[in-house]
């Protein structure tokens, strides 16, 4: 290279370092999720002693090279990198390992830890509880009671009941969302429901923190149902306890497909509103207090008293990954107008995002982390490039230009952070809501005005028992807003079915986001074409031909862009919603009783070939199939494949498959035959169930 051009080149490149000085540390974050990330993709459970390895070299030498500025910034990705992989190493290891699910009937006796009540029944959470008598149990079991059981039971008390267990549902395809490993971070051992009434052995008022806040929002959400039982109060408890269980289906997929379903995730939105409502009620009081308001720190202090609410409200509501994240931007805001600072800024979502992976790594393959911190960047770096459109469009002041300002202001924000949520929300739910921002318009200012201070209020007035004269009110409030979502939801095309996204597509849209959001020079619309990218990455895979569930009972074909289903008794619907995501479908059909394309079917099997002259799968529908299947390349069973091909070997996928290795994916290529067992995708990591026949490894 020309001297001339290498000055040239070290000069651009002094310009930029000095353009994004301060930028550089916002990565760290996305470093330690990385390592998160990572390790939760890794198919054996790594050495513990592995990540600090890592760790320690990679900070001393981002230490030892402050003058080298690229060299060090590459050891300090590396040191955070490493940092968030020890985190979730540690999170593993703290976790209390797999409880053995007995395949009968026992015996579920302990102490109550949770009463949820459920739109036709209740459900009880155990803390330590005994399997038939013996020994407690590290890991937590949650039971669904018979609707018509009378128990009267709270948090605290001492119950037992006989009950049919289950371990948490492995997933529903190879790659799918993995619950097991959900329930394994939360403390779950157990799932099932109770084969008789529950005898309540001791009444016992709750101890411990965690047991009396429990207890206080199983009060709350009972006052709650004794004013309004119906589907209104479901919602107001929600928005004052955080339980979400009694909210029935139906108004559930209203909030969900109109976009208003963060109404329900009690998150930045309601935190702000409570913490606003408290502002500017302690400024008022303090204004109005000669002394206060000329010798002291008034704003400071009622920074201070809306904190103190917030962080009231955040352990109300249960302390959810959402509110978590909001409510450490909260400390961080309060500091800064304290200290005279900016409140809001990059720096705070990146600490806040830090402290957040450090105490729950296991949060950022979630689905709330990932849309809460893309939203909030958004958030953030859309305000900052509008500020100088939206100071004109506020012009003078005038109740126009206020009132003008302020409805462009709630579309913008629905627009930012529903925009930036989507990819996040089509990978894991397969749909994209179309009028997000016409919903949101409409209901968030009526959340923020008239239902969040109502219920406030109705909190105060619950000591006094005349809770009623503002859960009626809210009540109302929350009618409107069902109505609002049910009728945007029943909108034309108001939910988009997408096809799944893989999770490189899903790393590429976030790495895209980021380098959009950190950077400040116009190296950011690099990020532009990563981002894209991974948008596109849908039609860059090819989805599986065949779906077998875990539990055999579900079948599954995907051929003309159709999905169709064949079932046995009892399977999961569940199973069936997902798979419907990940193909981007609408309803699945019964399997043709006609040729369709590359499948045609009779009373026994089915026959399909996806490419002409490419491999041929045989579907047994039946038990005893005839040996004209034989000629197949890969037979596919929901039950033990009994036949024998005596003058060919096909492939084998049958229920003795799925027992071993849980789900299958099949894909019928030019290539050949391709298969992917969920145990392949998953390996083997302590929330994984090891083989049948095999010990568990010890922790």
């Amino acid at each position: 290279m020309p001297p001339g051009a290498a000055t040239a080149a070290l000069t651009t490149l002094a310009n930029w370092i000095a353009a994004e000085r301060g930028r550089f540390v916002l990565w760290l974050p996305v470093a330690m999720a990385a390592g998160n990330v990572w390790y939760f993709g890794l198919l054996d459970e790594p050495p513990l002693w592995l990540g600090a390895a890592a760790f320690v070299p990679a900070a001393l030498l981002a230490l030892a090279l402050r003058q080298w500025f690229a060299l060090r910034a590459v050891s300090l990705l590396a040191a955070a990198f490493a940092l968030g992989f020890s985190a979730a190493q540690l999170a593993t290891a703290r976790a209390p390992p797999p409880m053995a699910v007995p395949r009968r009937a026992v015996q579920v006796s302990g102490t109550v830890r949770a009463v949820e009540v459920l739109p036709l029944s209740r459900r009880v959470t155990f803390e330590l509880p005994s399997l038939n008598g013996a020994a407690a149990e590290p890991r937590r079991v949650r039971l669904r009671l018979r609707p018509e059981d009378p128990v009267q039971v709270a948090t605290g008390d001492t119950l037992r009941v006989r009950a049919l267990l289950a371990r948490p549902n492995a997933p529903a395809f190879p790659g799918g969302w993995d619950l097991q490993r959900d329930a394994y971070f939360n403390g779950i051992g157990a799932y099932g429901y109770a084969l008789g009434s529950a005898e309540l052995l001791a009444k016992a008022p709750p101890s411990g923190a965690g047991q009396v806040l429990q207890g206080l929002r199983e009060t709350i959400a009972a006052r709650v149902a004794g004013v309004l039982p119906d589907a209104e109060g479901a919602i107001c408890a929600t928005l004052l306890t955080g339980g979400t269980a009694a909210i029935p289906e139906a108004d559930r997929a209203a909030f969900r497909d109109s976009g208003l379903a963060h109404l329900l995730a009690i998150a930045g939105l309601h935190i702000g509103i409570v913490m606003g409502l408290f502002f500017g009620l302690a400024r008022m009081t303090l204004a109005a207090w000669e002394r206060a308001a000329l010798h002291w720190p008034a704003k400071a202090m009622a920074a201070v008293a809306a904190l103190l609410a917030g962080g009231s409200y955040l352990l109300l509501t249960g302390a959810h990954v959402p509110i978590m994240r909001s409510f450490a931007m909260a400390c961080l805001v309060t500091l800064g107008v304290v200290v005279g600072r900016r409140a809001l800024s990059l720096r705070g979502l990146a600490l806040a995002m830090a402290a957040l992976l450090m105490i729950a790594p296991e949060q950022a393959l979630g689905v709330s982390f990932q849309m809460s911190f893309s939203a909030v960047l958004a958030l953030i770096c859309g305000y900052d490039a509008l500020r100088p459109a939206l100071r004109r469009l506020h012009g003078q002041g005038s109740w126009r230009q206020r009132l003008q300002s302020h409805i462009v202001a709630l579309a913008l924000t629905s627009a930012l952070a529903g925009t930036a949520s989507a990819p996040f929300a089509a990978y894991h739910f397969g749909q994209i809501q179309l009028y997000n921002v016409l919903a949101n318009v409409a209901a968030v200012p009526l959340t923020a005005l008239w239902i969040m201070p109502a219920g406030l209020i109705s909190l105060a007035l619950m000591p006094v028992h005349l809770e009623a004269l503002a859960l009626v009110p809210m009540g109302w409030g929350v009618a409107a807003v069902l109505w609002i979502g049910h009728s945007v939801s029943a909108l034309p095309s108001a939910t988009v079915a997408v096809p799944h996204m893989p999770p490189w597509g899903l790393g590429l849209v976030a790495l895209g986001m980021a380098w959009l959001g950190l950077w400040r020079t116009r190296l950011r619309l690099a990020g532009l074409p990563v981002l894209l990218l991974g948008l596109a990455s849908p039609a860059l895979i090819r989805p599986p031909d065949v779906l077998l569930a875990a539990d055999g009972a579900l079948l599954a074909v995907h051929a003309n862009a159709t999905m169709y289903l064949h079932t046995r008794a009892s399977f999961s619907g569940f199973t069936q919603d997902a798979w419907t995501q990940m193909w981007g479908n609408g309803a699945a059909r019964a399997l043709p009783d006609r040729p369709e394309g590359g499948l045609s079917c009779n009373e026994v099997f089915c026959r399909l070939q996806v490419v002409p002259d490419g491999p041929v799968a045989a579907l047994l529908l039946d038990s005893d199939p005839p040996v004209a299947v034989c000629d197949a390349d890969i037979l596919i069973a929901q039950e033990p494949v009994r036949l024998r091909c005596p003058e060919s070997d096909p492939w084998i996928v049958d229920r003795f498959t799925v027992w071993r290795d849980g789900a299958q994916a099949i894909w019928l290529g030019r290539e050949g035959v391709r298969v992917l067992a969920d145990r392949d995708v998953r390996g083997r990591r302590p929330w994984v169930p090891p083989p049948p026949g095999e010990v568990p490894a010890a922790q």
